[in-house]
């Protein structure tokens, strides 16, 4: 599949909780960093995830914000 976004982390999954509409996924990046992710619970029951599968996170996005002390 090719997408237009550019930004993509790969990671493992360290946590899905799901509530009736929405599921929190808990992402930790190869360098111990973690990414958090709100989807639908639709979309977390059709990809299957759980604990310890491999993914990637996609971030499409108009404005990100840069910050430096």
């Amino acid at each position: 599949m090719t997408l237009s976004a550019r930004n993509k982390l790969t990671g493992t999954v360290t946590s899905v909780e799901k509530s009736d509409l929405m599921a929190e996924v808990v992402i930790e990046l190869g360098d111990g960093q973690t990414i958090t992710s709100t989807i639908t619970r639709g979309s977390a029951d059709r990809l299957e995830l759980s604990e310890g599968d491999e993914v990637d996170a996609v971030i499409k996005a108009s404005e990100v914000m840069v910050h430096k002390d």
